[in-house]
């Protein structure tokens, strides 16, 4: 039988299970052998990452051909408005191609989000805005890339959901098996 981990990764720890700088890795909070992440998530963003010893279920996550849905909290410097947006439902032009559709909207309902350590920076004058973004891709840096086209720069990024797994529950650091 297959393990599959929800883990809430916390920022600035690396995506991989080891790291020859001594930087925070993933094996400084899961200690079950065998499992690997299924997919990347980066070093300077947070939020819920699936590690399995099932390579097919690796392949199905992570994989651009099965375009398995991941939804995003972005903070983003500014206020956009719904109009903002429509760019990224459309199909945005990047400088590797046309990015699918995406889900946005403003707002990420009621959670309660933890803090982050170290803090965002935070500009008196210039207003900050959370979004909800859900990809059925994932290039490298897509949302911060998709955000930034779009006039508003992103300052925290976490992903609250792979497919039917969310982070309900998960404080950062901690994980549990399913």
């Amino acid at each position: 039988m297959s393990q599959i981990i929800l883990l809430n990764k916390p920022y600035n720890v690396l995506p991989q299970f080891s790291d020859s700088d001594g930087r925070p890795h993933l094996g400084h909070y899961v200690d079950q052998p065998g499992v690997y992440p299924a997919g990347r998530l980066d070093r300077d963003s947070e939020g819920l990452m699936v590690l399995t010893d099932d390579g097919g279920l690796q392949h199905k996550i992570s994989h651009p051909d099965h375009k398995m849905s991941k939804t995003y909290w972005v903070q983003v410097e500014g206020a956009p408005s719904k109009r903002d947006l429509e760019p990224i439902e459309q199909g945005l032009a990047l400088k590797d191609g046309m990015t699918l559709p995406a889900s946005c909207r403003l707002g990420i309902d009621d959670y309660d989000i933890w803090p982050r350590n170290p803090p965002i920076r935070v500009r008196k004058s210039i207003p900050d805005s959370w979004i909800t973004l859900t990809l059925r891709e994932g290039r490298n840096r897509q949302v911060r890339r998709m955000c930034a086209h779009v006039g508003f720069p992103v300052l925290r990024l976490i992903r609250y959901r792979v497919g039917s797994w969310t982070l309900d529950g998960l404080e950062p650091g901690q994980w549990r098996a399913l």
